[in-house]
Formats: structure tokens, sequence, C-alpha cells
């Protein structure tokens, strides 16, 4: 978001990002890391190694390749039905280099060769070829396992099948090759221990299938090598003591914001830290620069206490006093006595304010009294008055305030004590006594013996005011030897590697480029960022995709979209998931998007969330508007939706989605339900015949319930138009959905800035056009 009326932001010099290098220079530069001599041949004979791929599910297959002598690295190069070349460093054990491709449908033809290490040179072999459900001609296909092989928590009830009609399996569980005379499979197998399961398909007058293989890793067996529970957290995270002294601390913090600081230059760096406080007390001024996070590392707020301010304000000259674009940053878990009273908070999109217990009053506008467009808080307690003033939009969960005093267009409360009544629109505030399903987030703390643990929180029904207002947060922990330490120098492959081991992972400050989607595949699995940590996908993979299982947390991480276009940047659940997951459910907290800005991104879309009961709590999917020069156009950061939901059962507190080219959010799963929704319509149209959703309907609308949906509620929500490019577009509608009782919107508005475009309704055919004078078009209640 960046506000008509704010500085340009454009002006920062662009942060250099190597282009894709060739596939010769990705090798080389590997070999250099491994210390070989670069030498790149071709693999003189197939005694060199021996290579296969083995169907694994349906829509998988697993490419192996075993070196007669040891290699320090193995890289395969696949292409799917010959498009969009893959270029992925496979993964090693016991001498056998494995990667799974995925995305495969039956007669999928995958061609794929190797480039290999053998006694210090390089060598590359011929491309070979594999098809899905099928090895040759008149052969039978192979057979497919549902789960695929992997760890898991409890016995697993495995299915064999096989895509020739007619076909036998057969099948062993001891390791051994199945034949035609191993066990005839007529149903279901229990695996209820560590097991490999193989199997073959015959059919008679045809060629027997290839052998399927897929081990299960079953109970005590499976889990996470063990970690340190005072693991090295890296350079970009800073762990204060009250033994290191104030004014030590406080030459930190002012010698890190200095660098952070800048929205010209710091805006779209790739600055990422963390200030972590030991339990105890600080006398500092902690002023939070871009991609900052700030946190106690007690295990409830008051373990932590500054005696000063955790502010966020208007810092630079060049901000003109307005805040809106003071994005990226957060501040957790401590007890603020703020030094004149109150403290200031002044920000805009993706700058949560969690777990804080502050003494005093709390400001969410700029000291100057300028615009600001934020802004979230949640788990929180402010004795005094919390005060939003010029903050345009804002939303608060499940917290406690002493009062509240602001409100420009949309305020939107659930589970608030002290809350101010319902009277949208005027004053704008939307108030709902309880939040229907919360989970505050994960966090790491220290506990007694001094060692590291993550805290999980209980889920909540029904839910007011702070998890901790009456003691402790319930909840379980987990020590940190349950989490893999993301840090400088990992891969996807070292990533994947951990979850697949079973691994949860804290991830740490940094920018993070991905050659291969992270698949998170096991129930309960966390994934806890800290620092505004930066996944990009390379390639036009896709950056992260989450099983249809229970209970995955996933916190404080940025998505930043690659050059190369990607279907999604992440997705929760394969498309079709109906399982229920109502009693422990994933949720994504804190989770950000963005496509272009600081390179020319393009992603699709940016979140999928096919699963059902997922907790959407605070997320900004943001087509940047501003940008690096060369990084910001309406055909080069391309992108389509920001969210779609197919779950059933979803519920989404803090929605913020802006810019996007189509319609911005597309809900199709039964039974969701928003509270609170800010967003901006693309500003850069070129003009209207390109921005229409069907003939004759112009533009598209920012919030779609699918046609076929019966029941979805919605409580406050915002969508503002500003088309500088063109001021000459115009939206039908910004909220479009079923004409049905069961689906009901509460305190919806339009907003034109500046009269800068239109919107002509708000919802459906219902709403005055957009009046001329930034002021809202509000409709009350639809239907």
């Amino acid at each position: 978001m960046r506000r008509h009326l704010s500085p340009s932001g454009d002006s920062g010099p662009r942060r250099h990002r190597r282009a894709l290098a060739v596939l010769a220079a990705l090798v080389m530069a590997l070999a250099g890391l491994l210390g070989l001599n670069g030498v790149v041949g071709t693999a003189s004979a197939a005694t060199d190694y021996t290579q296969s791929v083995t169907q694994v599910s349906a829509t998988q297959a697993q490419i192996t390749f075993t070196p007669t002598t040891p290699a320090k690295y193995v890289i395969t190069h696949y292409l799917v039905d010959g498009a969009n070349q893959q270029n992925v460093q496979m993964a090693s054990s016991s001498g056998a280099w494995t990667f799974t491709v995925s995305g495969l449908t039956n007669g999928s033809v995958l061609t794929y060769s190797f480039t290999y290490e053998k006694n210090g040179a390089q060598y590359d072999t011929p491309q070979f070829t594999y098809t899905q459900g099928g090895s040759s001609p008149g052969a039978v296909a192979t057979p497919a396992f549902s789960p695929a092989g992997g760890t898991f928590s409890s016995a697993q009830t495995v299915t064999i099948s096989d895509a020739t009609s007619g076909a036998t399996v057969h099948y062993t569980l001891d390791g051994s090759a199945p034949t035609a005379s191993s066990a005839t499979y007529t149903g279901p197998l229990s695996i209820t221990a560590t097991t490999t399961v193989k199997a073959i398909a015959v059919l008679s007058g045809s060629t027997d299938s290839a052998v399927a293989t897929a081990t299960y890793t079953i109970g005590a067996s499976a889990g996470c090598p063990t970690q340190s529970d005072t693991p090295d957290f890296g350079s970009n995270v800073h762990i204060f003591d009250p033994s290191m002294g104030n004014a030590a601390i406080q030459a930190q913090l002012d010698a890190q914001f200095n660098q952070m600081k800048d929205t010209n230059t710091a805006q779209f760096s790739e600055n990422r830290v963390a200030d972590l406080y030991k339990p105890g007390t600080y006398s500092v001024q902690d002023n939070v620069g871009f991609y900052t996070s700030v946190a106690g590392l007690g295990q409830n707020p008051d373990d932590v206490t500054i005696n000063g301010d955790v502010t966020v304000d208007a810092f630079n000259t060049s901000d003109q006093g307005n805040a809106t674009q003071n994005f990226w940053r957060s501040a957790e878990n401590l007890a603020i006595n703020p030094s004149t009273g109150a403290d200031r908070w002044a920000v805009a999109q993706a700058a949560p304010f969690r777990r804080i217990d502050v003494h005093g009053g709390l400001n969410l506008y700029p000291a100057s009294y300028g615009y600001a467009s934020g802004g979230y808080i949640a788990d929180t307690k402010v004795s005094g008055q919390t005060a939003s003033i010029s903050q345009q939009q804002w939303y608060t969960r499940d917290s406690n305030l002493g009062s509240w005093n602001g409100g420009v267009w949309n305020m939107v409360f659930s589970g608030v004590n002290g809350a101010p009544a319902n009277t949208f629109p005027s004053p704008p505030e939307t108030t709902l006594a309880t939040t229907p399903v919360s989970r505050d987030v994960p966090y790491l703390y220290l506990d007694s013996t001094g060692k590291y643990r993550v805290f999980l929180p209980s889920l909540r029904t029904n839910a007011s005011g702070p998890s901790w207002a009456n003691g402790s947060t319930p909840g379980t922990s987990l020590p940190m030897s349950q989490f893999y330490v993301v840090k400088a120098g990992d891969t996807a492959a070292t990533i994947n590697n951990a979850l697949a081991q079973g691994c949860n992972l804290f991830v740490t400050p940094g920018v993070y480029h991905l050659s291969q989607t992270l698949n998170i595949t096991k129930a309960n699995t966390v994934v806890l960022g800290i620092g505004y940590p930066t996944f990009i996908p390379d390639n036009g993979v896709n950056a992260m995709q989450v099983a249809d299982v229970d209970g995955v947390r996933l916190k404080g991480l940025l998505f930043d979209a690659g050059t190369t276009n990607s279907a999604a940047l992440l997705t929760v659940g394969p498309s079709g998931s109906s399982a229920s997951h109502a009693s422990n459910p994933t949720s994504i907290q804190d989770v950000f998007f963005r496509i272009g800005g600081e390179v020319a991104g393009k992603a699709t879309t940016s979140l999928v969330v096919n699963s059902g009961n997922t907790l959407i709590d605070h997320i900004w999917a943001w087509r940047a508007d501003h940008g690096t020069a060369g990084t910001v156009g309406w055909t080069t950061n391309t992108a389509d939706t920001g969210l779609i939901v197919n779950g059933a059962n979803v519920l989404a507190t803090g929605l913020f989605v802006e810019h996007y080219q189509k319609y911005e959010v597309v809900w199709n799963g039964e039974g969701g339900k928003t509270i609170f929704f800010q967003n901006e319509m693309p500003y850069d149209p070129p003009n209207q015949s390109a921005w229409m959703s069907s003939p004759g309907v112009n533009g598209y609308a920012a919030y779609k319930v699918g046609a076929g949906v019966t029941t979805h509620e919605a409580w406050g929500l915002g969508s503002y138009c500003y088309f500088n490019v063109n001021p000459s577009v115009n939206s039908y509608h910004a909220f479009e959905v079923p004409n049905t009782a069961g689906v009901k919107f509460h305190d919806a508005l339009t907003v034109s800035l500046g009269n800068v475009g239109t919107i002509t309704h708000v919802i459906n055919d219902t709403g005055a056009v957009t009046p001329s004078n930034t002021t809202p078009s509000n409709v009350i209640s639809y239907p």
C-alpha cells in the first residue's frame, strides 16, 4: 500500500540480484564450493552408476542415482512433458541419491539426466526417459502407494493401486524383491512398525511392471535427529541480557536502527534482524526499523520489561510525517512502561503487535498526526487509552484495552474487552464480543534451566481478552532439540531434509532462495520465523506446500515472488481436501506475501487454502504498487489473485490483500468467515478494456464469494481505489457474492482516494458510487 499523498519511495538504489546461471555455471560454482577442480566431462560408461525411477504414488515418482564410488554431490536435471526444466541437488542416503518429482499424472513423460562428482571431477550423463504409470510399451503400469512412504507418528493404512486394468498386484513386507509368487494384494495393509513395502503388478500376456518401493517409518524410530537446546541462531539474531548493561544494548539498537530505518533505502533491502530480550528489566529506547522483530524471551509478557519505549514513527525526513510505508516489523511478548505515558506504534501493513502488556497508553498514529494505514493487535493488554487518530483501518483481536479513541474508515474488534460499541459507520467501528476460533502464535522462550523452548498456545473458541490474562497462556511446549535452525547457507534441499526427518523449523533472519518446493507433510509441524525470514522461489517453483494434516503452525514468514512465475507461493492442502481439522487446525499467522518491489516478481496466486478449518490470522498479500526501478508495472510484477480459499469452514481474522490484477480474494469453500478485510484495488490498469472480469462488467471485485457457496459471513470490510495510471478506469463493485440468505456481509465500504477512479457499487448492485471527496460509501448489512 502506498497512499497517493505519501512520498514516492521509488528513489532508493536497487539491490542487485544475480540472474539465473546457465547449467554449466551452476555446477562449476558448486564444484568451487566443494573444493573440486571444476572439470566437467561426459560419463564414460554406465558402470560408473546405476539409475532408476520408481512410481511412489499416482502423482509422484522417485529418481534414484547410485554411483559406484562415493560422490560429493549429484544434481538431477529434469523436464515433465518436455517443459520447465528443473535443476535440483539430490539428497544422499546410504550411498544412493534420490529426489521425488511431484505433480505427475498418468502418462506424464519425465526426461532426466544427472551431473555427478567422481574423484574430484564432474560428469554429465545422457538423458533418460520415464513414463508415469508404465515403464515400457506392453508393460504393466508400476503400482502406486497411498500414502507415499515417509515418517509417521502412528500406524498407517496403506493401499496399493495399479493403472493397468485387470493387473494383479503382489507385494512383500521384508524388503525382498516381489514376484508373481509373492503375497497377492487384496485390500489395505496395516503398517504398524517401520516397514519397506515392495510391489509388482502382473498381467497375462504383458510384461511385468517395474518394482515399486515405499518405506514407512513408524513411531519411536521416527523423529527429528536431536538438535541443540541452546542453538547458535546466527549473526542476525541479537540476544540481550540485563547483565550487558543498558548503554551497551542501546548502542547496538541504535546502530542497527540507523541501518534499517530509511524508507528510501531500507524498505527493499535484504537486511533482516531480530532483537530478543532475556527475562529481566531494561531501560532502553528500541526504535523498530524495517524487517526487524523485537521479542521477549520470557514465557509470559511481564517476564521482560522495557522501561522506555518500543517505537515505530514516521522516522525519516523523507516520510514527511507519513507512516503509510511502515511495513515489515513486529513486537511481541514483553511489557512496556512508556517513557512519556504512551508507547507509539505508527505502522502500516505486516507489522503485528502481539502479546504486549502496555502499562500506559498506546498511540497508533505518527507524532506528526500524518497519514497511517495499519494495522493489527492481538493477545495484548493496554491499561490506558489506545488511540488510532489518523489510522485509516485497524483490527484488534482477543485483547484488553483501557479505552479506544479514533477511527477513520474501518476499525474492527473481536474478543476485545474495552472495545467501543458497534457503531458502524458513525463512528466506523465494528465490534464482535468474541472471536469464534483463535489460537495465539507459537513463540520462543527460555525455561528455568536456560534452555530454549517453543510454546504452543492452545486453541480457543469464543475467546475474549488475552490468553495470559489469568496467568500463563494455556498450551504445551517443545524443546529446541526438535527444531532445525534454518540460517545462512541452508538451501531448499537441507530444509526439506530436516522436514522429512521430522524436524520443526526455526527460521532465522535472512533471505533464502528455493530451488525446490518446501514440503511440509507431517501433522503438527511448526515453522516459526523471526526477523522476517524471506523465501524466494527460483525457476518458477512453488515456495511451500503443506499436506492436508492436522495442526501445522506457520508463523512469521515473508514469501517474495521470484522473477519466473510461480503458480502459487504457499498452498495448504492438495486440491480436493475434505478432511475436518476442527479440533486441531492449521494456522497461518503473520505470514506475508510480496509480488514485486525488490525484484520483478511474478506469481499467479499467493496463497491457496484447500484444507478445511484453516485459521488465517493476519496476512498481507501485496502486489507492489511501488519499489525499486523496473520492479513494478502492469506487465512487470504480474499476479492474478492474493488468496483462494477452497477448504470448508476456514476463518480469516485480519485479512489484508492489495493490488492484484484479477479477483484479489476468491472464496469457494462453504462455511467461511472473515473478520476484517482491507484492500486497495490495483493502481495500474492501463485502460478499462484491460481490466474486465466479464463482458460488460468493469474491473474485478476485490472479494468474490463463489457462485455455488450457500454459507459465508464477513464483518468489517473496506476496499479502496486509486487508478493513477488511468483515472477513467472503473470497477463495477468491490464485493461479489451469491444472493442467498446464508451469505451475509456486515459493515462494508468503498473509498475512492482523491477521486482517482470510481467504484460503482459496494456489494453486487447495492451501495452508492464512491464519493469524490475521499469519503466512504457504506453498506451496513447485506442482504
